[in-house]
């Protein structure tokens, strides 16, 4: 049945963008299909944003992201099957190809997003999975069950897994991103939270590289210091890879690239890295600090255009190092998020409970539902919110006024969130702020409320 949705759009959308051999990365996030293409010119962006099942389609940061909805993973595997991609072949990047790039400082950005990107949406159910466990080991604190239990104990492993072995599994996507040997990005990654190391710098050890002084900070949890590295790793393996005799290239390659790449990544990228993640989460608590429940407010009511445009992927450095580093919560874009989500499929609820035509009706419940329940908003924005205006306006001002709620109470999330919905508010249960569950729902509630209002008053049935 879903297969069938998605027939035309798999039959058509390789054609439209220029055929397979423009196409030089390849892959989907949760609602999107994102391609990198040779040349831009090629592509036809009218036929992709009229196929059927495509919500809309863009470009940003370079890519073309064709929006689908919560079925992205049906398509894509649909796209790959009838071009005959393997799965694999889809999402490896063609570095000799020659692309239309963008120059200067917005090509630089550009590429800075597209890196972290590629790095870190593929371990995304990885850490929603894990961030579900720790929710589970909260609930099973408040009910009593004892710490040293064998079902807590195991459950605990696994859900610390996924974020104390963030490096490693980042590391890997990040060689595949940067077109380097996964397996050597994985080592990247490992040395970075090797125990004796890790324990090592905990105690105080002063360790050197060859008389050069290595920084001694924790690097369990993050992110930005391997991504510097397997950046910088890929050309050099390259170029030990064109200059080793064939017959040692298999030894010499990794060897040489390991052996270069320690110094650099103790000595230098892992400590910009570290220093990078924390100034950026302290720069937001500093905003946050600041203007507070304004800028929740603010957040939540364009939210829906940073989704829009794709930025949303941006914050997930800074939500990854919030989460697993320090201070371990996040106040700020998941409650902007899931209230402007929920709010989102409260206006086409509205929509649909005004309208007397049916297949308005029809979507706008549809809609509503997708949005609400599984958080992924872009049917409700792009076939009713924002085709009819007044219920984009409506679920603005509902959403301002619960992120400015959800501000004041100084709400926050304290694990990462997959569907950012109802699904998610459990993520906010803490033992340390035990208020902080109820004072979400009250958030949640007064933005969907004021959305509802609002709505109803602005849309008319005569806009559609």
């Amino acid at each position: 049945m879903m297969a069938q949705k998605y027939e035309q759009l798999a039959d058509e959308i390789i054609n439209d963008i220029g055929g397979k051999d423009n196409i030089s990365f390849f892959t989907h996030c949760v609602t999107r299909l994102r391609f990198n293409v040779k040349d831009q010119s090629k592509v036809n962006m009218d036929a992709i944003k009229k196929l059927p099942g495509a919500l809309g389609a863009q470009w940003q940061n370079g890519q073309l992201q064709v929006i689908i909805g919560q079925d992205v993973a049906d398509a894509y595997e649909l796209v790959c099957k009838k071009n005959d991609l393997k799965m694999e072949e889809a999402v490896k990047e063609n570095l000799d190809a020659k692309t239309d790039e963008k120059k200067g400082f917005k090509g630089i950005l550009d590429k800075f997003f597209d890196g972290i990107s590629g790095s870190l949406t593929p371990l995304i159910p990885a850490l929603i999975g894990c961030g579900m466990i720790k929710v589970i080991l909260i609930f099973m604190d408040m009910a009593g069950v004892a710490a040293d239990s064998g079902t807590y104990q195991l459950l605990s492993f696994a859900g610390d897994a996924g974020f104390y072995f963030l490096p490693i599994m980042v590391g890997a996507f990040a060689a595949k991103k940067f077109g380097m040997n996964m397996a050597v990005g994985m080592v990247l990654g490992g040395m970075l939270i090797y125990p004796t190391f890790a324990s090592g710098v905990a105690a105080g050890t002063a360790y050197n590289f060859l008389g050069l002084p290595v920084y001694g900070t924790s690097y369990s949890s993050t992110i930005f210091p391997v991504i510097l590295a397997c950046a910088v790793a890929a050309p050099i393996e390259r170029f030990f890879g064109k200059h080793s005799p064939a017959i040692l290239r298999s030894v010499l390659e990794p060897l040489l690239t390991i052996l270069v790449m320690i110094p650099l990544t103790y000595c230098a990228l892992g400590p910009v890295g570290s220093f990078l993640g924390q100034y950026l989460s302290a720069f937001i608590l500093w905003l946050y600090n600041t203007i507070g429940f304004i800028g929740v407010a603010l957040l939540a009511a364009f939210m829906p255009f940073i989704i829009m445009t794709g930025m949303h992927g941006a914050f997930v450095p800074y939500l990854m190092q919030m989460l697993t580093v320090s201070p371990l919560y996040e106040p700020i874009f998941f409650p902007a998020l899931i209230i402007s989500n929920i709010d989102q499929g409260i206006a086409a609820l509205v929509v649909a409970l005004k309208t007397k035509n049916e297949d308005i009706k029809s979507t706008g419940l549809s809609t509503s539902v997708t949005a609400v329940v599984a958080g992924v908003t872009e049917p409700a924005m792009y076939g009713i919110n924002l085709k009819y205006k007044t219920p984009m306006y409506g679920a603005m001002i509902g959403s301002a006024i619960g992120g400015a709620v959800a501000g004041l109470l100084k709400t926050a999330i304290y694990a990462f969130a997959g569907a950012s919905s109802i699904i998610a508010l459990p993520l906010f249960v803490s033992a340390d702020k035990p208020n902080n569950f109820v004072f979400m729902l009250v958030a949640v509630a007064v933005g969907a409320v004021a959305t509802f209002v609002a709505t109803w008053f602005l849309y008319k049935e005569e806009q559609k």
